[in-house]
């Protein structure tokens, strides 16, 4: 009798196998989330979500790519993560160096992700190859932003599951260049225009941002051992892509730049932005993080200029110094004081701040107009250091900041055109996340620019160490 109730019970269980056989609708995976249009904005809008943290674009960017410069400093009582960060000293415990890798990784993947589904998707051509190209950009963006910070690294271009990619090796860096622009010409052709966004994807890669972010990787590369000889042609052709599509202008106003109710293009200098909000969103952290602890609103005085950056604007630049710059500051009685430090203002323009709070809106430029006619100037000088249209965009940009007649550049004044460009380029976009890589494109980070804050860069091309725990983890980043 005991064996028969065996008997029934397992052809009981052998009959019930189909019907307990579940699917999981609730479970979302890669196999089945992507099935709309709809889906793939949502996994689009989640690449970008990455890039709000205080430890991508909401501060570390900026503590990587600024503080290596002449414009940014700290105090004395600074964490070490931003004191080596800034004398060139840092290590690979360095936590804002890992910050930076990790931000950049996971973001990748997350476009990775879009990358290898999106196009599955039975959707509207243009809306979902528009979505592929935003991911490639941002992808391309992540790789340009290692390869400039650590040289070779990771070259991922499929998700990372459970058994792949774990242990990858380093790429050879010219096969991360050629991913990077091979990502940027495919945005460039399938990313829409700017005046094609509309109003409720705003804030999306355009074309236009494709081709400026191309343009200074053709740049880039043109410099390093491996530059392909086309590079500073197609830099320009880039920049003149830009300049001649009608989609962009300098706005008259410097300060309107940065007057966040223009935060959004088409305002015609914004190019690409990372977009915050105030919270619940995440809001940005660096009004709080740049101004004086005098000022009302206080801010927590974190990161200061060097007195000397603050003198190197020539006195007619008085326009930029005065707006991206002060040492002036409102004490809670309404008396204006002269702090001996120096402070950014320029990331001021946002009224909703309140003192100590991280509720900004303020976006953070990744490339504006100015950058384009800057780089233009560039391309053109590389190509022929006879020619004057060099001049043209430097002095389009300088004219804006009131630089005109006798302060317009020609060769009867400028006998240093690099040190002209650096200077024009460190005094309009200063704390936009551009000089430490500038300053090493230009060949001049190991020059005097950086006396005034008594550093000694160890050499010409300075990379950032792989972090540690990733070192720890997959041995071959060691090499």
């Amino acid at each position: 009798m005991k064996k028969k109730g065996i008997l029934i019970a397992l052809l009981a269980l052998a009959s019930c196998k189909k019907f307990l056989t579940e699917t999981p609708y609730s479970l979302l995976s890669t196999n089945n989330f992507y099935q709309s249009a709809g889906d793939a904005a949502v996994a689009l809008n989640g690449v970008f979500a990455t890039l709000t943290a205080q430890t991508y674009y909401g501060r570390t960017s900026w503590t990587v790519t600024e503080l290596g410069g002449e414009d940014l400093t700290v105090p004395a009582t600074s964490s070490s993560d931003r004191i080596t960060l800034g004398n060139y000293t840092e290590t690979s415990s360095n936590g804002e160096v890992a910050n930076w890798w990790n931000n950049i990784y996971s973001c990748i993947n997350r476009a990775n992700d879009v990358i290898a589904n999106v196009p599955k998707i039975s959707m509207d051509t243009i809306s979902r190859n528009d979505i592929v190209g935003n991911a490639r950009f941002l992808r391309a963006l992540g790789y340009f932003e290692l390869v400039r910070s650590f040289g070779s690294v990771p070259l991922l271009t499929t998700p990372t599951t459970a058994t792949s990619n774990l242990f990858p090796p380093k790429a050879a860096i010219p096969d991360i260049y050629t991913q990077i622009i091979a990502d940027l010409q495919y945005a460039e052709a399938n990313c829409l225009i700017e005046s094609q966004i509309v109003t409720a994807n705003k804030g999306r890669v355009s074309s236009g941002a494709a081709s400026s972010i191309l343009a200074k990787v053709y740049l880039t590369r043109a410099t390093t051992s491996f530059a392909d000889p086309a590079d500073y042609t197609n830099a320009l052709a880039e920049c003149n892509k830009v300049i001649n599509s009608g989609q962009y202008a300098l706005l008259p106003n410097y300060k309107s730049i940065f007057d966040w109710t223009n935060k959004f293009p088409p305002t015609p200098e914004n190019i690409f932005s990372i977009q915050f909000a105030e919270p619940p969103s995440v809001g940005n952290i660096i009004i709080r993080m740049l101004t004086s602890a005098k000022t009302t609103p206080a801010g927590s005085a974190s990161f200061y200029v060097p007195a000397t950056f603050y003198n190197s604007y020539i006195a007619a630049d008085s326009i930029r110094r005065n707006f991206n710059i002060t040492n002036k500051d409102k004490s809670a009685g309404g008396t204006i004081t002269t702090d001996p430090l120096y402070f950014y203002t320029k990331f001021s323009g946002d009224p909703t701040w309140t003192a100590q709070s991280n509720n900004s809106a303020a976006n953070w430029i990744i490339t504006r107009y100015a950058d384009v006619l800057l780089m233009q100037s560039e391309a053109l000088h590389f190509l022929n250091p006879a020619d004057s249209n060099q001049f043209n965009g430097i002095n389009a940009v300088r004219a804006r900041a009131g630089l005109t007649g006798a302060n317009q550049l020609n060769f009867t004044n400028t006998t240093d055109f690099i040190g002209a460009l650096l200077n024009e380029r460190a005094w309009e976009l200063c704390m936009e996340g551009h000089r430490r890589y500038d300053l090493i494109r230009l060949g001049r980070i190991q020059s005097a620019l950086l006396a005034g804050k008594g550093v000694t860069v160890p050499s010409a091309n300075p990379l950032l160490p792989i972090p540690f725990a990733q070192v720890a983890l997959d041995s071959l980043l060691a090499n």
